[in-house]
């Protein structure tokens, strides 16, 4: 790695912000703390007590992560209105979860669940239903940090720090040891109490670009106008490289992709994990409400993208791959536009915006390898300390997991990853979210949907290919509708529409889990125990049957 071309002013004014929030990482274990952290709701959910403000910022901070910073704007950038998908998926999402998130933050803190596959398991009385939860939501969440060391590298890429190898990515590692020191000693407190500053400085840069840059490019009408003729001017093939409107053959998608999305996102552990923090159902509701505020920001950012075609800023290439990488337009954009001081906040705003979500994503992979692999089938018997310990350990593993996924495997392919990801985790919405308000679906049921959602899900994704990436399999999410078939025949030939992949396997799923689910009711066979009762799911902050968190 060459220190020629580093910018010495923005990377100074980065690693100063960084250091801050660090000591904050370490500082936060005295914050809001309880008798002690060796304990799973101590230091996996900050001790069940944030209130509206924390968990606003901590919830925000963990679903609008660096990656959604960058990459929004910069599938905006390269194929145009098709990335606005971002905007309408995070405006339904709320009223969808609104009522079931209440529900599960209730029977959770009524029986001290800290997964969802707790949930699960007191449910459904299946280990087996339990554990496949778990393993689906650790798989599906590790592309998720993945994506967010992407964010990080495009920031150090665009400050000079370019390079291959492992001396390319030594910033990285360095970055993500003190992440995972400081989350190791104080946990959810950490990146709860980080999130402040991040969002803090992320609302400032976005309010400053979209002011400063129209101003300077000539104005919006502009920046529309030159857009699209940029768009459509021929690519690489010959074809066209987007538009600023959806086409007829991308409608479906959009709409299936921003469905798909927001019925996914609370299903995510880590998403959960927000939630199960916070003190109470009122907590609960203020942020429905209030959470919509970062999808303004969101919509404002999108429109980057647009700013950084008209520009003229063009993405870095990749040292490792030789490929232009278009997660590095943002930050390239700010280089280009703004002075080093201010670029520099900007950045340390997107790479703080990387460590928050991280460390609450390694947190919830942690707890689910704790409390639903390791105490279920390694050690019955483990304490509450030792599930402490051992959560910590896992949270280490997992993150320098992502890192090195991220030094031996192409970034590009983790970004298809995550697309994939949207896939597996939606196929626990029938045994977690559907199960909150009915336990009508059998647990074969349940268990062979899953199966067939999964299984339909990744045969479908291996047919898609990504001429520009190079990949023959595995190159995105949007399906053409040809390519539903059924045993070779589909009602869809010569058709080119696309549909979002895991729309499609959502619905295989419950189809077959409602099938299955009527045999084995007809044959009246045993669906096992739930030691839940239909108040648990009302309970609230002042309900007098809700344990002491050191009790739970």
């Amino acid at each position: 790695m060459s220190l020629d071309n580093v910018q010495w002013t923005e990377l100074i004014v980065f690693t100063v912000l960084f250091l801050v929030v660090s000591v904050m990482g370490f500082v936060a274990s005295r914050w809001k703390a309880g008798d002690t952290l060796e304990h799973l709701d101590e230091w996996g959910l900050g001790g069940r007590k944030f209130g509206s403000w924390i968990t606003w910022f901590l919830v925000g901070g963990d679903l609008y992560t660096a990656y959604t910073f960058v990459a929004v704007p910069a599938l905006i950038f390269g194929a145009g209105a098709m990335g606005f998908f971002a905007l309408p998926y995070t405006v339904i999402l709320y009223p969808i979860v609104f009522l079931p998130l209440l529900r599960m933050w209730s029977v959770s803190r009524v029986h001290g669940y800290v997964t969802p596959a707790d949930f699960v398991k007191g449910r459904y009385g299946s280990r087996p239903l339990a554990l496949i939860i778990a393993i689906t939501g650790i798989v599906a969440t590790m592309p998720y940090i993945a994506l967010q060391l992407v964010g990080l590298e495009a920031v150090l890429r665009t400050m000079g720090l370019n390079g291959s190898g492992f001396l390319g990515h030594l910033p990285l590692f360095i970055g993500f040891l003190i992440l995972a020191v400081y989350t190791y000693q104080a946990g959810l407190r950490a990146p709860a109490l980080i999130a402040f500053v991040k969002d803090t400085l992320i609302y400032i840069v976005i309010l400053v670009a979209v002011i400063y840059l129209p101003a300077k490019l000539g104005g919006w009408d502009t920046i529309f106008n030159k857009s699209a003729e940029l768009l459509s001017a021929p690519g690489a093939n010959g074809a066209p490289k987007g538009s600023t409107l959806l086409s007829p053959n991308n409608q479906l998608q959009y709409a299936t992709l921003a469905l798909g999305s927001a019925l996914a996102l609370f299903l995510y552990p880590h998403s959960l994990t927000g939630i199960l923090a916070s003190k109470g159902r009122n907590v609960i509701k203020k942020n429905m409400v209030a959470l919509p505020a970062y999808s303004l920001l969101l919509g404002l950012l999108a429109l980057l993208g647009y700013v950084a075609l008209v520009s003229g800023a063009k993405p870095i290439t990749n040292a490792a791959t030789g490929r232009p990488d278009t997660n590095t337009i943002v930050p390239v954009l700010f280089d280009q536009q703004f002075s080093g001081w201010f670029a520099g906040i900007a950045f340390a705003a997107i790479g703080i915006g990387a460590l928050v979500p991280a460390a609450i994503m390694s947190i919830a992979a942690a707890n689910l390898w704790t409390r639903n692999i390791y105490k279920e089938y390694m050690r019955k018997d483990a304490t509450p300390q030792q599930e402490a310990k051992q959560a910590k350990l896992a949270s280490l593993v997992v993150k320098f997991g992502a890192v090195l996924f991220i030094v031996f495997v192409d970034p590009q392919f983790s970004i298809d990853l995550q697309l994939i990801g949207g896939v597996i985790i939606l196929q626990t919405l029938p045994t977690v979210a559907i199960a909150l308000y009915t336990r009508w679906f059998h647990i074969w049921g349940l268990v062979t949907g899953w199966i067939a959602g999964m299984a339909y899900g990744f045969w479908l994704l291996y047919q898609i290919p990504n001429p520009a990436a190079g990949k023959a399999h595995f190159g995105g999410s949007a399906l053409t509708l040809d390519k539903l078939s059924l045993f070779g025949w589909s009602p869809f030939a010569g058709s080119k529409v696309q549909i979002y992949v895991g729309f499609v396997a959502l619905v295989v799923n419950l189809v077959v889990a409602v099938l299955v689910t009527f045999l084995a009711r007809t044959r009246r066979l045993p669906n096992g125990t739930d030691e839940t009762s239909p108040a648990d799911y009302h309970a609230d902050e002042g309900d007098p049957k809700l344990k002491p968190v050191a009790a739970h």
